[in-house]
């Protein structure tokens, strides 16, 4: 390498023809007259070279060694440049973003040993870092690399390929690691929402076992389990049987928050003894207060069931009506009683339909999410219109339970060429007059967990 005053020749060691190791062919390193005054500065010192700078962090308290590893990188074909730290504490104030790589020299006068590394990441956690040790301490190399380094080198043994090479597969390392740490903290992330999520889930707590009830929800955020659908089922000491299902408008995590939000409020509302028109007002305000826009509103479709299980109530707000499957074939339910979305006007009202159901009925909920998918091409929708045919159609064909749902849902997706992107939540409570209740009396049916007029618990 070029020396002041040096006459050395270039096939001589040290010469420019061929470089010696990092501390010369007699194993010592290296010390010249350029280690307190080297003959250029490297604290920033650019490699002439084309491309991108790669730029390289040396903590090095000997000048001369410093020198020596500039030397070195100063034929490496990667464009490397070389920013210079005399101690840790000046390392800190100099390593930024654009340090790629970091060359450590265990043995800095403010940072012995392996407390150096521990130190460069904690603050640097995401920068590779390479390990400069002696011959007499090569044994520190390897536990550093067990402690989070990339790499570790001898300085007797380096060469200028040899290192440019380690700066190199340092940053691929570093870079292969972080990609397994982000795959590891995503599959974690996932796995915790996803317990998160099923726990959000309602349980419905009915208990007449006349009644069956299948639910199907499909967020339409990819990788999620909860979207801004919601729908519940609980049946109350009285024998009535209340079932919701709604829609909070927009995908996102926090219409899924609101979502879950509303049906734990309506489930408390119920079990408060609230119900119809009182608890939908209540319902908007507990909305309104939670969104986190004015613009946000949410559809809801209510279903009152008397004890006697034929007859029952509607409420409407702003959501397609429930389907009535029968014997007789498949209607849905009047929107007579229709009243705004939740949010959607101050000071809302909001009626309801008297439902005949009789004997052996099923009734069918679902989210705008089932009609909206496309027909083809074209700009045309499956609407209720075209869904209450198609169901008829499932049902012709001994489709029941989950088996209908799910056929549903997949001949909308046929016809929509692909997967809704839009939430689907779809609901099927069955009635089966062939299950006989616990017991009757005074003509009316007393459900199990049901008071009587004398006080008794069925």
């Amino acid at each position: 390498m070029p020396h002041d005053n040096d006459s050395r020749g270039d096939n001589e060691p040290g010469g420019g023809g061929v470089r010696p190791a990092y501390g010369g062919e007699s194993g010592a390193v290296e010390r010249t007259d350029h280690r307190a005054v080297p003959a250029r500065s490297v604290a920033s010192i650019p490699v002439e070279v084309t491309g991108t700078v790669l730029r390289v962090l040396l903590i090095e308290d000997d000048a001369g060694d410093a020198f020596l590893v500039e030397e070195l990188l100063a034929d490496s074909a990667d464009p490397m440049e070389i920013v210079w730290a005399r101690s840790m504490a000046e390392a800190m104030v100099k390593l930024d973003d654009d340090i790629g790589c970091v060359l450590l020299d265990l043995g800095l006068p403010d940072a012995e040993g392996l407390g150096g590394l521990y130190q460069l990441l904690s603050f640097a956690p995401r920068t590779a870092v390479i390990v400069l040790t002696g011959l007499s301490d090569a044994h520190r190399g390897s536990a550093a690399v067990a402690a989070g380094a990339q790499d570790y080198l001898v300085k007797q043994e380096i060469d200028g390929s040899l290192l440019s090479r380690a700066i190199r597969y340092a940053l691929e390392r570093k870079r292969a690691d972080e990609s397994q740490r982000r795959l590891v903290e995503s599959e974690l992330r996932a796995q915790e929402n996803a317990r998160l999520e099923r726990g959000l889930l309602p349980a419905p707590i009915l208990r007449d076992p006349s009644l069956d009830f299948r639910a199907r929800y499909r967020p339409g955020r990819q990788r999620a389990l909860l979207g801004g659908d919601l729908y519940d089922a609980v049946q109350t000491a009285d024998g009535r049987v209340h079932v919701m299902i709604g829609d909070v408008c927009g995908h996102g995590p926090d219409e899924a928050a609101l979502g879950v939000n509303l049906r734990i409020a309506w489930r408390s509302l119920i079990f408060a003894g609230l119900t119809g028109g009182e608890l939908l007002i209540t319902l908007e305000r507990i909305f309104e207060h939670e969104r986190r826009s004015d613009e946000m509103f949410a559809t809801l479709c209510m279903t009152v069931i008397e004890p006697d299980r034929t007859h029952g109530r509607i409420y409407l707000a702003g959501h397609p009506a429930p389907l009535l499957l029968t014997p007789d074939g498949v209607a849905p339910l009047s929107e007579g009683a229709t009243g705004p979305a939740l949010g959607l006007f101050p000071g809302g009202r909001w009626g309801y339909e008297s439902i005949e159901l009789g004997r052996d009925w099923s009734l069918l909920l679902y989210t705008d999410g089932l009609i909206e998918g496309r027909i083809g091409a074209g700009p045309e929708r499956l609407g209720s219109d075209g869904l209450v045919p198609m169901i008829g159609r499932l049902v012709a064909a001994g489709r029941s339970g989950y088996d209908l749902i799910d056929s549903a849902v997949a001949a909308v997706e046929d016809l929509h060429g692909g997967s809704l992107n839009d939430d689907v939540a779809v609901l099927l409570l069955r009635h089966d007059p062939d299950r006989p209740l616990d017991r009757v009396r005074n003509g009316q049916p007393v459900l199990p967990g049901q008071t009587t007029n004398g006080g008794d618990t069925a």
